[in-house]
């Protein structure tokens, strides 16, 4: 079972948007397994405080009830990922452009959503 950890900005896009092939995934990849970061559970509760984004956030934490926990430490989410990345590999899901090249830049791999399609990205070699 491989763990795709999720950012917050991905988790937001998959609980809110129809996506098209993610039932591929598992062919593509393997047996997969979203996590969810304790720091992105934080930033997502932060973020339900804002009227504009309100609603999709309360989407986001229902959804991701019922997806794995881990525990991530740090002060700054996409670096504290980015750490995680370096330590132990895997598989980042982001929607974050910058959050992507850190993310590569240690030699992960990035999942990302583009026009409603789950799409891999592979590390730099």
């Amino acid at each position: 079972m491989v763990e795709v950890v999720c950012d917050t900005s991905f988790l937001i896009h998959i609980a809110t948007k129809r996506i098209k092939n993610i039932s591929n995934l598992e062919t593509e990849i393997g047996s997969i397994q979203f996590v969810v970061p304790d720091i992105v559970i934080q930033e997502l509760e932060k973020l339900s405080k804002d009227n504009k984004k309100k609603q999709h956030i309360i989407s986001t934490l229902e959804f991701i009830k019922k997806l794995k926990k881990i525990k991530i430490s740090g002060a700054l989410v996409d670096e504290s990922i980015i750490s995680y990345a370096k330590k132990h590999g895997g598989i980042i899901a982001t929607m974050d452009a910058n959050l992507k090249h850190g993310i590569k830049e240690v030699g992960g791999s990035v999942i990302s959503i583009s026009n409603d399609k789950i799409v891999l990205e592979s590390s730099k070699i």
